[in-house]
């Protein structure tokens, strides 16, 4: 092979294996040994000892398994080693380079060698990483790599990282000073930095500076450039009542106390399917927050701020008597913000015996439905709690009558809503597995967006009223705040220290409130964050947070269901735990 034939066999080998750093370090070196020839000129020349070295990489990574185990340990011992200032964003770079570390040598069959590194230096990583390193545990052959939905993702993406400039710049003195080629080529192949001039940033934030993206990131972009209609139906019955002026007057509400004559009536009507008022009495609770959002009422109301749309559906129209029982709950909404936060009614399901997987609430509180691991579901209609209810069966709730009981699941279910509806139901919004959520037509059936920032599974989604915004929920206890039109995360909500299950939007979206398997329903201040970023845009390059409002802990009860009446009441439900 002559020396020409040699130069190209490396260029080839370098672009192939995507080592991007080391072939502009090539280039460098020719254009230094030869100033006035082109690299890729036939009278350019190389060194064919070096070349033959760069040539044989690939081989001797088959044969020498251990350059793996000794390349991530160097570079662990460097960034520990680092000035304080830089190490934090220098650690970053180690979880993505040890995973793949890991997953090549699993690929090359170096079975062995692959579980020595993983359980050398798991414990780095369990702090941020527990659940993704066990479900990566149970990778033990080449074939998982594949079979695996999480290994085979992690295959096919990047990590983006966020790094400022001198860090940067230290980490790539490091590979070309050591020679740390597979190092090298791991980083170039499977993390994308995102360079930032200025200091380094806060080491508080590293929770959200490392994200995973997907390998169709370009893909991705184009998608979310995709025009979508967030705004709100056109001629809606929340838009009548505002338009007549009756969301603001108090003078022909109710005063803090229910008239009598009011109470009866609600028993009588039904209302969508239930029975409003009957299955729930007033609480003092529920008077003192009527009064409360009295005083804090507004002129106007977050909806008009939205833009009206047509549905691309056929909707359903609505019976006039629950037109009417909708229509008076909008007329005593009460207010929330930050000064008024609602008050809660929390159901609590006790000797479910870890059964009860998931829960839903309507939206007057009269039912509420569950879902258990041995396939059933079951409805309690709140009035006649207490009373002899019979088998698991399913009812109409506008007939009030058993219709089928159904047998057919033959695993536990996790959940009566996997999706979530948008308020114009233009769209529909669903959480997966992968981290993403992702935005879809329901006419064309395309994908129009797709969310991505999350480090675990999703679990819960909720879409603001007035349609611009969505919250979602995940497996690690993050909760993110996204816009729907440009598709960015404009806030993400920490606090929660385990799966967050259940997310919920105040009537007027001025408040949004999460619950977890961590015993606790929290609210966050929608409206005070999103204003500040609007005003300021984030041009300090900060990352703004919800501000949280109020933790409101159970004795010992994960929350599974969260669901604001259309009053604002915030109704909730879970199971009582005795190993929490």
């Amino acid at each position: 092979m002559d020396e020409e034939d040699i130069e190209k066999a490396v260029m080839t080998y370098l672009k192939k294996k995507g080592f991007k750093q080391t072939e502009l370090a090539f280039q460098e070196e020719q254009q230094r040994q030869h100033p006035k020839t082109a690299l890729n000129s036939t009278n350019s020349h190389v060194d064919p000892e070096i070349a033959c070295q760069i040539l044989s990489f690939s081989s001797e990574l088959e044969n020498n398994p251990a350059q793996y185990h000794e390349g991530y340990g160097k570079l662990r011992s460097w960034a520990y080693s680092s000035l304080d200032l830089y190490k934090h964003e220098l650690l970053r770079v180690l979880y993505p380079v040890f995973v793949h570390c890991f997953m090549d040598l699993i690929a090359k069959g170096h079975i062995q060698e692959a579980r020595t590194l993983f359980n050398s230096f798991r414990e780095d990583h369990e702090m941020m990483h527990a659940r993704d390193l066990q479900k990566l545990e149970g990778v033990l052959s080449p074939s998982h790599l594949e079979e695996m939905e999480f290994a085979h993702s992690l295959r096919q993406s990047k990590f983006n990282i966020k790094i400022c400039q001198y860090s940067y710049d230290l980490l790539l003195q490091y590979l070309h000073k050591t020679q740390s080629v597979v190092m090298l080529g791991l980083i170039n192949e499977h993390i994308n930095f995102q360079v930032s001039p200025g200091q380094p940033t806060s080491i508080s934030d590293d929770a959200e500076v490392v994200t995973f993206m997907g390998s169709g990131q370009d893909a991705t972009n184009l998608i979310n450039q995709k025009e979508i209609h967030w705004g709100l139906l056109e001629d809606s019955l929340e838009e009548r009542l505002e338009k007549a002026g009756a969301l603001v007057p108090d003078s022909a509400k109710v005063d803090g106390e229910a008239r009598e004559g009011e109470v009866e009536e609600n028993k009588k009507r039904p209302y969508e399917g239930g029975k409003q008022g009957a299955s729930l009495k007033k609480s003092k609770k529920d008077k003192v927050a009527t009064a409360t959002g009295k005083a804090s009422r507004v002129e106007t109301s977050t909806v008009s701020v939205a833009p009206r749309v047509k549905p691309e559906l056929t909707l359903p129209s609505i019976p006039a008597e629950v037109e009417h029982s909708i229509l008076e709950d909008l007329r005593n909404r009460v207010q929330l913000s930050s000064a008024a936060l609602p008050s809660i009614s929390f159901y609590t399901f006790i000797n479910t015996h870890n059964g009860l997987n998931c829960a839903s609430i309507s939206q007057d509180g009269s039912l509420v439905a569950g879902g258990f691991s041995d396939s059933s579901l079951k409805v309690w209609d709140m009035a006649k709690l207490g009373q002899q209810t019979g088998y698991v069966r399913l009812w109409s709730t506008n007939l009030n009558t058993n219709l089928v009981c159904y047998k057919g699941h033959n695993y536990p279910v996790w959940d009566v809503q996997c999706l979530q509806w948008h308020v114009n139901c233009n769209y529909i919004a669903t959480g997966s597995s992968d981290k993403t959520v992702r935005l879809w037509d329901v006419q064309s059936g395309e994908c129009v967006r797709i969310f991505i920032g999350h480090r675990s599974m999703i679990l819960s989604l909720a879409m603001s009223p007035d349609g611009r915004y969505m919250a979602s929920g995940d497996e690690d206890g993050t909760v993110m705040m996204w816009e729907l039109a440009s598709g960015r995360c404009i806030s993400p909500l920490v606090g929660h220290t385990s799966c967050v299950w259940t997310l919920a939007f105040s009537c007027e979206g001025s408040l949004l409130a999460s619950g977890s398997a961590d015993c606790t329903v929290k609210l966050w201040d929608v409206t005070a964050s999103t204003k500040l970023l609007k005003t300021e845009d984030n041009k300090t390059g900060s990352i703004n947070r919800l501000r949280s409002l109020k933790t409101l802990p159970t004795k010992s009860t994960p929350v599974y269901s969260l669901q604001f009446s259309r009053r604002n009441l915030l109704f909730a439900a879970g199971v009582l735990s005795k190993n929490t």
